[in-house]
């Protein structure tokens, strides 16, 4: 009895420290990404060239095979003419001048038919580029922990597990560039490919997988690009109150592969207040959280081994149904939240929201006239009002149902 005591208790021993060791990687990559003196990483930048040099050392590290045109490298150059998300950039006097990005990609042969693709990006919005949110007047780095520190991190973690086991199919490790300024280096690679994309067999894509919070909401993109993807993160999930949506086009780098016929799932943790902003550094992460999601998507990519290659199928483009709108309340909403309304999970300064007295955590479920039971719901409330009309916000906050007028 006493030896079997003193066996467990080793094992459980090694498999803590194993788990520490594990979470120590994970942070120490976050963290020299989302260094200050990386400077938040600006595509083209030299703070993003000493992001490169190092995820293409950990690649080295594991044993990675070079898959770029240069080594790990694949370079690209480009004249930017719009803003990241589709405006021209009309003011940007800089607009003229050709950066260059760099995706790094590492490979593992295990001389299979398919190769899995496996992405995260690394830029990030530097000082503050076109993107930001921070509405400061002082310079500040923005150094984007979570957009995607994390999803290069927890890339690297899962990697390393795939250099070990499960043969069935070749990986494609890749991180990408100008992800920020329009999915431009995921664009790039699926034009300029160094596989033969006819043999790739499905794409999986981290994107801010950094603040899984206490209720562990973790959103999946893409489950309806192949038949099987919604079986299986169900079948694998113990832990996650999963948030499934079937588009595989969203913005992200998964769109970029999905638009080229392949199976994608993207991974998300949520939006929230220090998105887009300085404050999104790195001792605000949940490490284990990062953790737990690499050895979902592990066990995931460990049932379809076997699978033979994934037959894609095309999905709904769940943006087109987004109605415009002139208006703002100036609220970061919580797009993990799928209870009656729309929550509020960030409020900005000076704009309706504040004015009003809203707060984070307040559920808003009436706009005006009009009943808000989801997203979609805010979004057609919001678009039928104009600048400077004011009218009454219904929310729920503790329990309480609470009325208050808001101006545009």
């Amino acid at each position: 009895m006493n030896r079997i005591l003193i066996f467990a208790f080793f094992t459980l021993l090694f498999v803590c420290k194993t788990t520490a060791q594990t979470e120590s990687q994970i942070h120490k990559d976050v963290v020299y990404l989302a260094d200050d003196k990386l400077e938040g990483r600006a595509t083209g930048s030299e703070g993003e060239k000493l992001a490169t040099e190092y995820i293409a050392m950990r690649f080295k590290e594991m044993g990675l095979e070079p898959k770029g045109n240069n080594g790990y490298f694949q370079d690209f150059t480009f004249t930017p003419k719009t803003h990241p998300h589709g405006k021209v950039n009309f003011s940007d006097t800089t607009s003229n001048k050709a950066i260059t990005g760099r995706n790094i990609l590492g490979y593992i042969n295990n001389n299979a038919k398919q190769t899995i693709i496996i992405g995260a990006h690394h830029d990030h919005l530097g000082y503050g580029q076109e993107g930001s949110l921070y509405r400061g007047k002082e310079k500040l780095i923005h150094n984007g922990a979570d957009d995607n520190a994390s999803g290069v991190a927890t890339l690297l973690n899962l990697a390393e597990k795939l250099t070990k086991t499960n043969t069935g199919n070749n990986y494609l490790i890749m991180t990408f560039s100008g992800e920020e300024m329009g999915l431009l280096g995921s664009n790039y690679f699926v034009k300029n490919a160094t596989i033969n994309l006819d043999s790739a067999n499905y794409m999986i894509n981290m994107d801010m997988v950094g603040r899984l919070k206490e209720d562990n909401a973790l959103a999946i993109y893409g489950v309806g690009t192949s038949p099987i993807f919604k079986h299986i993160v169900n079948a694998y999930n113990d832990n996650f109150k999963l948030i499934i949506k079937e588009s595989g086009v969203g913005p992200s780098d998964h769109t970029s592969f999905y638009l080229n016929d392949i199976p994608v799932l993207h991974f998300f943790t949520g939006q929230h207040e220090d998105y887009h902003k300085p404050a999104d550094d790195s001792d605000k992460l949940n490490y284990k959280g990062m953790e737990t999601i690499s050895n979902y998507i592990f066990n995931i990519i460990t049932d379809l081994d076997d699978n033979g290659k994934l037959p894609f199928r095309k999905t709904k483009n769940e943006s087109d149904e987004a109605p415009r709108f002139k208006v703002t309340l100036g609220v970061v909403p919580d797009y993990m939240f799928n209870g009656k309304g729309m929550r509020i999970d960030g409020v900005s300064e000076e704009k309706p929201a504040q004015k009003a007295g809203l707060h984070k955590g307040d559920v808003v479920i009436q706009l005006g006239d009009n009943p808000i039971t989801d997203m979609m719901g805010y979004m057609k409330a919001l678009s039928k009002f104009n600048a400077g009309d004011t009218t009454t916000v219904k929310i729920e906050r503790n329990g309480k149902t609470i009325e208050k007028p808001v101006t545009f």
